[in-house]
């Protein structure tokens, strides 16, 4: 069903099946095109050989990537392609599986960050009520992350470096994301399952729910998430990297935020450490593809993200 995998349908329509976190929205523009007819060929030179060594006839693909590298848009392109070939394909959103919702995470990235933070001072004996004090201040300004307020106050890399590591120890970690449920789910898919129970999670408190889906027509599994290529996570079979190097995702955040205005330091902070997550686990990646749209060995990648 896979040898007409040459062929890439040269016209996409406006609307085409995304990932299934509700209220996801996609915009597709040439660039997304331009990638997935990239990756489309040699995707369904790896797929067939895949399907080809299954019992059960079924694969998952993963799209992992940073900050603004298009995962949702190409994971549901490659998804439309595969399906104009025959192969029929459901796009899962990992980011139905966090344990929190978007905002109460979020708080929950600071809470730890800065519990950490002063654990850290303690530790090293030099908190006071004095810095405590000042601390508060920094944390009311959104400035507690700010690297560049350590010359002003050598403490504070302290309190930096020891949150850093704490929030290390929740990002992308089972103590954020149920990754047990989602190997659970892929499971079940590659074992031939007909219907599988799917969490979806909103913004609200209340946009949490689960929809039986049907997969008893599904031969393929899209993941689209940052931890697709997770060490936490089993069962995918292909996975595929969309690179960003630091610089190029610095460039787009100041790009999609107002009057050119860079994130805040604790958002950077989080990115970085994303960044370095999506690079420790890119050994794994079948596909690395490069913000440019060019297919990169994983030898071209270290180099890169030298």
């Amino acid at each position: 069903m896979v040898q007409k995998a040459s062929l890439v349908p040269q016209h996409v329509p406006q609307e085409i099946p995304h990932g299934d976190m509700p209220g996801d929205k996609i915009v597709i523009d040439e660039g997304h095109i331009q990638k997935a007819n990239t990756l489309t060929p040699p995707l369904i030179a790896l797929l067939a050989k895949i399907l080809e060594q299954k019992k059960c006839p079924r694969c998952v693909i993963g799209v992992c990537g940073g900050s603004g590298v298009g995962k949702s848009e190409t994971a549901s392109l490659l998804g439309w392609y595969l399906r104009q070939l025959d192969v029929p394909c459901y796009i899962l959103s990992g980011d139905n599986y966090p344990y929190r919702i978007p905002k109460h995470n979020d708080a929950e990235r600071m809470r730890v960050f800065r519990d950490s933070g002063i654990k850290g001072l303690f530790a090293h004996g030099v908190y006071t009520a004095e810095i405590g004090g000042i601390l508060h201040e920094l944390m009311l300004r959104d400035q507690d992350a700010d690297p560049r307020l350590c010359e002003t106050h050598p403490w504070l890399s302290i309190y930096q470096a020891t949150g850093r590591n704490g929030l290390k120890g929740y990002l992308g970690t089972p103590n954020e994301i149920d990754f047990s449920r989602v190997t659970d789910i892929i499971a079940q898919f590659q074992n031939g399952a007909q219907a599988i129970m799917l969490k979806r999670m909103g913004r609200e408190e209340a946009q949490l729910w689960y929809d039986l889906v049907d997969f008893s027509n599904v031969s393929v599994l899209i993941i689209e998430w940052t931890h697709s290529n997770s060490d936490f996570l089993s069962g995918v079979d292909l996975p595929i990297l969309l690179n960003s190097t630091p610089q190029e995702t610095l460039a787009h955040r100041r790009q999609r935020n107002r009057d050119g205005k860079t994130d805040s330091p604790f958002t950077t902070m989080v990115l970085e450490i994303e960044q370095a997550l999506l690079t420790a686990q890119a050994h794994k990646a079948k596909l690395i593809l490069s913000k440019s749209g060019k297919l990169l060995s994983y030898e071209e990648f270290c180099g890169m993200m030298k």
